[in-house]
C-alpha cells in the first residue's frame, strides 16, 4: 500500500509539472536540462537546456541504430523528435495521463506499451533501448536482464541517469540507484561499456533552479494562501494544521534546511550517460 501511494505521488507529480512547465514556461520535457558553460541557470533558460539535453543524447546514439524502445519516454516530447529523425519508435509508458499524451503526439508511428517495464509483454527486438532519467524507477536486480531480452543481437543499450554515490542527508536529495551496485552488476551482465559519460557538474544546477523556485515562489505562494484561510476559517485552518502537523514539519525541513541545491546533488549523486553493447 505504501508504494502505491509512492507511485501514485510521484505519477501526480509528473502529471502538475508537466502542465505547468507547458503553460508556463514552454517546457516540452520532464527531464533535467544540461548546463553547458555560458548558459546562465535560470528557468527561462530551461527549455534551452533541456533541448540540449536531448542533442547530447542524439549525438551518442550509434550510427547504425534504427529501432528505439524508449522507456519511461514521459510526455513523449524526445520519442518524436527521435521519429522526426527517421528512427522506428516504440514507447514503455505506464501512468495514463502520459500515455495519451504521447499517443497523441506520435501519431500511431510508433507502439506505446501501457505499462511497467517489468512488465511488458513483446516479441520485439530493438537495435537499442533507452532510458532517459527512467533507469532509477525500474529493479536495479532485473532491468538488465529485460533490458538484453528486448535488444537485438550486438544491438545497444542507453543509459542517461543518475545514481547514488553515498548516503543522502535525511531531508536531502533522494532518487538514484547504488553506483557501485549498478557498475557490479553491469560488469556480470550481457553488456560492455562502450562509453561512461559524467555529466553531474553540467546537470546539478537543475536543483538549484528548484531550490530557488521552492523558495522565492511556492512557499510564499502558500504562506498567502494560509493567511488568506486564516482570516476567513481559522478554525478549520487550525484543524487542518493540527491534523497534517508531522507531514507540514516534515515538508519544511525537508524544503528549508537548504539540503537540495546543486551542491548537495554534486555531492550524493553522480549523473552519468552510458552507451553498452549487447555482447554474445
Amino acid at each position: 500500500m505504501k508504494e502505491s501511494k509512492k507511485t501514485i505521488s510521484r505519477e501526480i507529480g509528473l502529471e502538475i509539472g508537466h502542465i505547468v512547465g507547458k503553460g508556463m514556461f514552454k517546457l516540452d520535457h520532464l527531464h533535467y536540462g544540461l548546463w553547458k558553460k555560458g548558459l546562465d541557470p535560470d528557468i527561462l533558460n530551461l527549455h534551452i537546456a533541456q533541448d540540449e539535453y536531448c542533442k547530447f543524447i542524439i549525438a551518442h546514439i550509434p550510427a547504425e541504430v534504427k529501432s528505439i524502445l524508449d522507456v519511461g519516454c514521459g510526455a513523449g516530447a524526445f520519442s518524436k523528435r527521435l521519429v522526426d529523425l527517421g528512427y522506428n519508435v516504440d514507447c514503455v509508458c505506464p501512468t495514463e495521463y502520459q500515455n495519451k499524451l504521447v499517443e497523441e503526439l506520435l501519431g500511431g508511428a510508433g507502439e506505446v506499451f501501457k505499462c511497467k517495464l517489468e512488465d511488458i509483454q513483446t516479441d520485439k527486438k530493438y537495435d537499442m533501448v533507452q532510458f532517459c532519467e527512467s533507469f532509477q524507477y525500474i529493479d536495479l536486480d532485473r532491468v538488465l536482464d529485460i533490458a538484453a531480452s528486448l535488444i537485438k543481437p550486438g544491438g545497444y543499450m542507453l543509459i542517461c541517469d543518475f545514481f547514488k554515490t553515498q548516503p543522502a542527508d535525511k531531508y536531502g536529495i533522494k532518487g538514484g540507484h547504488k553506483f557501485d551496485k549498478f557498475m557490479e552488476l553491469l560488469e556480470k551482465s550481457p553488456f560492455e561499456i562502450l562509453e561512461n559519460i559524467d555529466i553531474t557538474e553540467q546537470t546539478a544546477p537543475n536543483m538549484d533552479i528548484l531550490d530557488c523556485a521552492t523558495k522565492e515562489v511556492m512557499i510564499p505562494v502558500a504562506d498567502a494562501v494560509e493567511r488568506f484561510f486564516k482570516s476567513r476559517n481559522p478554525f478549520i485552518l487550525k484543524l487542518i494544521k493540527w491534523k497534517y502537523r508531522k507531514k507540514i514539519e516534515k515538508a519544511q525541513k525537508k524544503y528549508l534546511q537548504g539540503k537540495r541545491t546543486g551542491k548537495d546533488f554534486a555531492e550524493s549523486k553522480t549523473y552519468r550517460l552510458f552507451v553498452c553493447r549487447k555482447t554474445g
